[in-house]
């Protein structure tokens, strides 16, 4: 098997809010668009994200009222004080504090207009 790509899939109520909020706070761009679907990317994410309007008829039955629950979307960064800063400014509420785990792992969370956890983190190795 060669994997030529990849994408998170999420279902959410409102698309557009979505997008827009990857596209002004995280410098993601759409490259398809329709009514109940984005999908945006960014040239050094290595993915794309794509956002489908719960209830969709194309989605199986079985997924089509699911919502993006229980997912962190996370993205490492450089520079995650810089990046903090860079949000409050903007405005995004901060939803989990810059917290660092004994594992090396810091890490601060910011939700969409949808709910969906957006988690930006950087490895700094294990502390102690």
């Amino acid at each position: 098997m060669k994997i030529s790509g990849s994408a998170v899939s999420l279902n959410v109520d409102d698309v557009p809010a979505a997008s827009g909020f990857l596209a002004r706070h995280f410098g993601f761009r759409e490259v398809m668009a329709a009514d109940g679907f984005a999908s945006l990317t960014r040239d050094d994410a290595g993915m794309n994200v794509v956002f489908l309007r719960r209830g969709l008829a194309s989605l199986p039955a079985d997924q089509r009222d699911d919502h993006a629950s229980g997912l962190i979307l996370a993205f490492e960064v450089d520079d995650l004080e810089g990046e903090l800063a860079r949000l409050q400014e903007e405005g995004v509420t901060i939803t989990m504090p810059l917290t660092a785990e004994e594992w090396g792992e810091r890490a601060f969370q910011v939700r969409d207009p949808n709910g969906v956890i957006v988690q930006l983190v950087d490895w700094q190795g294990p502390t102690g």
